[in-house]
């Protein structure tokens, strides 16, 4: 695909937004705490995590029967053998968090994860190659992941907080294009993190075809049913816990 069709497509999701603000034809019932569970990727990507930080994890996420763990790449297997007798999903991160890394690698990256166990992959796009607006760059980066992900789950964190409506928009649509299932707001380690106005503007642009991760900053029950109520289905926290107890 070239870059002409990219430019027109971005082109055209951000006139129809102008022109026709999106309406919600699907009825969102406000979870319960308890609820709140099934959206939530139980979280811990810090780089100081120790064994026994991610066995607490685990243990605490097959309690509560949150929606999937997510953790840095060298603890997939261990998270892999905790999940086994409930077949909880296990998330880990490609190109993390800056989204520098080649998109070869980032091939690899989630080529091994996959062969580990993980589920699900949430990869961050490369965010200079965006603002250069080398969107046909983009879209391939994204779609190796997809590729290798072979039927996996894919999320792609677009870091908000570094872009503009209109390249908030161009994500969106690249993802949406390149065949991943999410989109998602933040890594948790940039400057801000997910904000409701985000993630509806996501919402917007991805229609109900995509899921949209709302993450980063999301820390109490209020905060995560305002993401849900923007359109949000999947919210990624390392405060699950005490956001659902």
């Amino acid at each position: 695909m070239s870059q002409h069709y990219f430019i027109k497509l971005i082109e055209s999701a951000a006139s129809a937004l102008t022109s026709a603000p999106f309406h919600s034809t699907r009825e969102i019932e406000i979870p319960s705490p308890e609820q709140l569970c099934a959206y939530i990727d139980h979280t811990l990507l810090k780089p100081d995590a120790t064994t026994e930080e991610i066995l607490t994890l685990c243990q605490e996420a097959k309690r509560y029967q949150f929606a999937a763990v997510c953790v840095a790449p060298h603890w997939v297997p261990l998270c892999v053998e905790q999940m086994a007798e409930n077949s909880m999903p296990v998330c880990s991160v490609v190109g993390f968090p800056l989204g520098a890394s080649t998109s070869e690698n980032k091939a690899l990256e989630a080529e091994e994860l996959i062969a580990l166990g993980a589920n699900e992959i949430d990869m961050v796009l490369n965010i200079s190659r965006l603002k250069d607006k080398e969107y046909t760059y983009v879209y391939e980066d994204i779609l190796q992941v997809v590729a290798s992900g072979r039927g996996k789950i894919v999320k792609v964190i677009l870091e908000t907080c570094l872009l503009t409506e209109q390249e908030k928009i161009a994500a969106c649509v690249l993802s949406k294009e390149a065949g991943a299932h999410f989109v998602k707001t933040s890594t948790g380690f940039g400057r801000a993190g997910a904000t409701v106005e985000d993630v509806a503007l996501l919402r917007q642009v991805v229609g109900h075809e995509m899921g949209v991760k709302a993450s980063g900053g999301i820390r109490d029950y209020e905060t995560a049913v305002a993401m849900i109520k923007a359109g949000a289905t999947r919210i990624g926290t390392s405060s699950g816990v005490m956001m659902t107890a």
